[in-house]
């Protein structure tokens, strides 16, 4: 199966590019440079030159292919434009083929907004954090283009061996620094390895049949006070955490990453049920993660 993957260089693509080449895909990818030419060739895949922000100039090659994967969701401040771009020429290439490419669109956990000791369950209603909004409007644009075959899926926080959404509690932990906790230890956050959510993105590609919204979580909500207290402990790191308000990290971060603020549960029944996702890291406190830690 040939696949064309937008955002094979970020923390979802790399997982994504090892579990497609294991199945066997032919995988194409979208590539801004020589290095990352390099780096794709180097890893089996086929790079294809071209920028997020001029998708009229490759979206017919992504088309072409059987499958798409949009993985390439990044917190700049022209992304809800760059997206409304991609989704349009993707969908305007789309109409010209003479068959019918599966799409796998990623959103966001952040669209559900706060759900407390609520569980969010597959699309609708969104209470989105304003940040990714428009992720919603490319969605359904998406869906309801009948040139397109189209799976929404939306990951919880993932992470991974080298740390992945983990990584601002690892690198204070191993100086001995306070890692810092925003807004509440109480906010809860979905979780899922990369890994898991790699096998649940190639699933829902071979089976195009199934459309709408999928959620990928192996674990509804955890607090981030139990994530910050293991990561410390595992690193040997005694510093007392450091809260900082919702203003506090927006000011230092940015608006998007208050998403990291919203105490949320996010359940992925469809999925399972129907996609046939049986994940293997149910717990990440013994995932390869901490696993890599006990040993630094």
């Amino acid at each position: 199966m040939r696949v064309f993957l937008l955002g094979a260089s970020g923390s979802i693509g790399q997982g994504l590019v090892h579990e497609m080449l294991a199945r066997g895909y032919e995988v194409t990818a979208l590539s801004r440079s020589d290095t990352s030419d390099s780096l794709l060739t180097k890893w089996g895949v086929t790079p294809c030159k071209g920028d997020l922000r001029d998708p009229f100039s490759w979206a017919k090659k992504a088309v072409g292919c059987a499958a798409i994967v949009h993985a390439a969701a990044v917190p700049f401040d022209d992304m809800p434009a760059v997206d409304r771009d991609v989704t349009n020429a993707l969908i305007a290439a789309a109409k010209k083929t003479t068959h019918r490419p599966r799409l796998i669109y990623t959103g966001s956990c952040w669209l559900y907004g706060e759900t407390g000791d609520q569980i969010a369950h597959e699309g609708p209603p969104f209470d989105p954090h304003p940040s990714f909004e428009w992720m919603i409007t490319s969605a359904e644009k998406l869906l309801a283009c009948r040139a397109l075959s189209t799976a929404i899926l939306t990951p919880g926080m993932v992470y991974h061996r080298d740390g992945g959404v983990f990584r601002r509690f690892l690198e204070p932990a191993q100086a001995g620094r306070p890692i810092e906790i925003w807004k509440s230890g109480e906010v809860r956050w979905p979780l899922i390895h990369r890994d898991d959510l790699s096998n649940a993105y190639c699933n829902l590609i071979e089976r195009p049949h199934l459309s709408g919204h999928f959620n990928a979580a192996t674990e509804t909500g955890v607090r981030v006070a139990e994530i910050a207290d293991v990561i410390a402990s595992a690193l040997g790191s005694s510093a007392d955490h450091r809260v900082l308000s919702v203003d506090q990290v927006i000011e230092r971060y940015g608006a998007w990453a208050s998403g990291c603020t919203i105490d949320q549960q996010m359940g992925s029944e469809r999925l399972r049920q129907e996609a046939g996702w049986a994940p293997k890291a149910l717990d990440w406190r013994r995932s390869d993660l901490m696993e890599r830690l006990s040993v630094l």
